[in-house]
């Protein structure tokens, strides 16, 4: 089995130590044949950080293949989407059990996201050094 996911995208950028790649994200119906008559599909351009020790080896506008491993998605996606899911659904039912206002439950589950994505933000770079890409 594969163990890593990879994208095709061409070199944006090159910095001191970091190359910039523009990949194309689709969803999994902008393949299909009618897709351009169907609102359901879509695509989006990123720009994606990757670390490597020689920039010399590449040119802005080359043709590269950007992977990570399944681990690191995994932990990417536990960061992005699972742990503010849980401490969203674990702050409305708490306040709820506490008050008993719905609304206020509500709006404190969405405020609970800004300290997080705060300390998230905070430690960017330490999780920059967990979460990272290749080039292949």
């Amino acid at each position: 089995m594969n163990d890593k996911i990879r994208h095709t995208g061409i070199i944006d950028s090159i910095d001191d130590e970091n190359v910039k790649v523009r990949i194309l994200q689709t969803s999994a119906c902008a393949a299909c044949k009618v897709a351009s008559h169907c609102n359901a599909s879509e695509s989006k351009e990123k720009l994606v950080d990757v670390k490597v020790a020689d920039v010399g080896a590449w040119k802005v506008g080359d043709s590269v293949t950007v992977c990570a491993s399944r681990n690191v998605v995994s932990r990417a996606m536990l960061l992005a989407f699972a742990l503010p899911l849980v401490l969203m659904v674990a702050t409305l039912v708490a306040v709820v059990a506490v008050t008993g206002d719905e609304g206020a439950a509500g709006l404190w589950s969405i405020a609970v996201l800004v300290p997080y994505f705060l300390i998230i933000w905070l430690f960017r770079h330490r999780i920059g050094r967990q979460i990272s890409f290749s080039i292949e």
